[in-house]
């Protein structure tokens, strides 16, 4: 079973409030449950919020919603103690054969679905819960780079990954470098890979990452994906066909409606 969490903070610098902001009709926060809600492999799914605004909104058009704490330093660690909360929500008061240590694997992955991509496809979330076979610890999705601006912006995540398509690293910066070619000309003579889309972990794994301290190429790339990698775990890379259209400031509303219309 896959369990679909989607961490909505109220506090941002760059856009306050923003998982309430209105589109076309609805809160933004409601866009991305009703798109999440019709992937075909998710059994639930749960907004993990620090505020109360949030929490009442999504109760109010019949959401599942959790108060979390309000300084997780990242949408992992939300997304293990919503996932915490919601098996102990789940587990029976009388004494049986059922525990809490036995719930927490009855959900075998959980998807973290971006709280700012209001138009999140539910055929992406469900090309990513296909790769989740088991065996797979850590998985996220990356698309071909074909345009030389979007390989050289810094906010952009690149991934090199091995022959399993399992990340070796990630960078903002652009890796492999290609001696003797015109940096101009590098999409067009090597197959580059950016970040897009989620991340899904196994239960089990989510508890340990959670626990690890930030590692020093964490904090050189402020990348969080980084930590697993350099603490040992695995993840797995699906290629979508998928583009990720985040609202990060007011300007980008505008800017993800147009490109979805047009």
């Amino acid at each position: 079973m896959i369990i679909g969490i989607i961490p909505a903070r109220y506090a941002s610098t760059r856009f306050p409030g923003k998982p309430l902001i209105d589109i076309q009709g609805k809160s933004m926060i409601r866009r991305v449950y009703e798109q999440a809600s019709q992937a075909k492999c998710l059994s639930e799914v749960i907004v993990a919020t620090d505020d109360e605004r949030i929490l009442n909104h999504v109760q109010s058009f019949g959401g599942k919603a959790v108060m979390t704490h309000p300084d997780h330093p990242s949408g992992t660690d939300r997304c293990w103690e919503a996932y915490c909360l919601g098996v102990r929500s789940q587990e029976p008061e009388a004494k049986g054969t059922s525990s809490y240590s036995s719930l927490l694997t009855s959900h075998s992955y959980v998807i973290n679905i971006q709280g700012d991509e209001p138009f999140v496809a539910p055929e992406q979330i469900d090309e990513l819960g296909a790769v989740l076979d088991g065996s797979v610890e850590l998985a996220s999705q990356m698309i071909p780079v074909s345009d030389h601006d979007v390989l050289f912006d810094v906010g952009e995540a690149k991934v090199i990954v091995n022959q399993s398509f399992e990340a070796i690293y990630f960078s903002r910066q652009v890796l492999p470098f290609l001696k003797g070619i015109d940096p101009k000309e590098w999409h067009n003579h090597h197959t580059y890979y950016r970040q897009v889309g989620m991340y899904a972990y196994r239960s089990d794994i989510l508890e340990k990452i959670t626990q690890l301290p930030v590692s020093d190429l964490e904090k050189a790339e402020s990348l969080e994906q980084l930590r697993w990698i350099q603490n040992g775990y695995r993840i797995k890379m699906g290629l979508t066909a998928y583009e990720s259209h985040c609202i990060d400031t007011p300007e980008d509303v505008e800017k993800v409606l147009r490109l979805m219309n047009a």
